[in-house]
């Protein structure tokens, strides 16, 4: 076993923990990063990227689907999943490569083993060349995995992972779980002429997202073909012949449901094991994470944790964002993480996204709030991308005059989102956002249209 010293040592190489790595090198700094899967993460392996992938094709195919509308005719249109699939695949590798490439570029020092804590200050690298390694700093970035249900036949479902590999299509498909995973698939096969059905525990589909917003998308869904039940205890899972048969509690009542493939998507839970936490003081919970403070710092000085494995937020660019904050606190700055500032898009069809509080936390806070709703079929470009479909809700506080809500459904949804990401985070003003010119015909003129309907001076529709 080599002995290693660093400045930094960087747990997990996904998008929080390459990015921290980088972003230390860059800044000076002598930087460790180990992981025991592959560079770039869930995120870029099985994960964000190559879901979006599939969305992507599913999406082309059915606008192929509804050309006529648009005065193009095309014939004999047909679905090649494993095509997909491969086209997805090379997507990841070009993007692994390509980080890769800069970790050797900026010279971090990339390990591929099991990183575990001997102690607090301590970790051992186990992998072709094994390491112990003491640094000044350490960051755990190793993210998280996917929950299982505690029931029969759980093993004849699928994974997330999994189901990214599969290049066959199915006839028919049930999603235990109508979270944002189960969601996006659900989208993806229902597009892909698959039937779907989504059994969700909860009484609404997409908890912890504005409640209006998740009730609006249940109309497209059922459009789509999508069978959604809620209020449903999956109990266990049975397979006969070429189907599975999910069976689950409603109403006192039990119900089953038979398809080709189960997908369960029950949500993720923090990556913690085997790292040896045992042998250190870092306060953890194999369920909720490693705590840490506003500064993504563990009760042990210079251990931090950041993105799935603190369980604070669960996505992607939180962690990028989570990364920066930590380098430059480890560099002598005060930086703190804010939830409220971070946006999230649901890749549906149409597209959710939203960033800072929603009404329902407004109003759980007591704030004096003013909120208003805009139509997408209020504006040209929209009308153009047969995008008429969804609306932009807006909040601001009366007594500040912040913008302190943004929650989209519509076509660029996930674009439209950066505008009032940059307006919530540095407190603008409705008037500081309409005030900024926005070209025509866009859609991000809705962005404009929006901020005066909160100071009900809309111009194209009645607030």
């Amino acid at each position: 076993m080599e002995n290693l010293t660093t400045d930094l040592l960087v747990i997990g190489a996904g998008p929080g923990g390459y990015v921290a790595a980088i972003y230390a090198k860059r800044k000076g700094l002598d930087v460790v990063l180990v992981d025991r899967e592959a560079i770039g993460g869930t995120c870029l392996n099985w994960g964000c990227i190559p879901t979006k992938a599939l969305v992507r094709s599913a999406k082309f195919y059915n606008e192929i689907l509804n050309s006529n509308d648009l005065g193009v005719e095309v014939n004999d249109a047909k679905i090649d999943l494993a095509k997909m699939i491969d086209r997805k695949d090379e997507i990841t590798k070009k993007l692994v490569k390509g980080i890769e490439y800069l970790l050797d570029k900026h010279g971090v020092k990339v390990i591929s083993g099991n990183a575990s804590f001997k102690d607090s200050k301590t970790v051992e690298i186990k992998g072709e060349t094994s390491y112990s390694v003491k640094a000044k700093d350490i960051i755990i970035a190793t993210g998280s995995k996917p929950k299982h249900l505690p029931i029969e036949g759980i093993d004849l479902a699928i994974t997330s992972k999994e189901i990214l590999a599969n290049k066959k299509l199915p006839k028919s498909l049930t999603i235990i779980g109508g979270g944002i995973i189960g969601m996006e698939f659900a989208f993806i096969y229902a597009q892909l002429g698959v039937s779907v059905n989504v059994v969700e525990f909860l009484p609404r589909i997409l908890p912890g997202i504005d409640k209006e917003l998740a009730m609006r998308l249940i109309p497209y869904a059922k459009k789509q073909g999508i069978n959604i039940v809620t209020n449903a205890k999956v109990t266990k899972i049975k397979a006969s012949k070429a189907l599975k048969t999910v069976y689950y509690e409603r109403k006192d009542k039990e119900e089953t449901i038979a398809s080709e493939l189960v997908l369960e998507a029950v949500g993720r839970g923090p990556n913690v094991e085997e790292l040896g936490l045992d042998n250190t003081d870092i306060d953890y919970d194999k369920k909720t994470g490693i705590k840490v403070n506003d500064s993504l710092e563990t009760n042990i000085d210079d251990v931090f944790a950041i993105g799935d494995v603190n369980n604070l937020i669960q996505l992607a660019h939180a962690a990028s964002h989570q990364a920066f904050i930590v380098v430059d606190n480890i560099l002598g700055k005060n930086k703190t993480f804010s939830i409220q500032n971070i946006p999230s898009v649901i890749f549906t069809s149409p597209t959710i996204a939203t960033v800072g509080i929603t009404e329902e936390m407004a109003k759980a806070k007591e704030l004096d709030y003013s909120v208003v709703k805009t139509p997408f079929s209020t504006n040209g470009k929209a009308l153009i991308l047969d995008a008429e479909r969804g609306y932009i809700k807006l909040l601001k506080d009366n007594k500040t005059n912040h913008l302190i809500g943004a929650m989209i459904l519509g076509e660029e949804a996930e674009n439209l989102i950066a505008t009032y990401t940059l307006a919530i985070t540095n407190k603008l003003k409705p008037e500081e956002v309409y005030e900024t010119v926005f070209a025509h015909p866009t859609i991000q003129e809705l962005v404009h249209e929006s901020a005066l309907g909160l100071d009900k001076l809309a111009i194209h529709y009645i607030e």
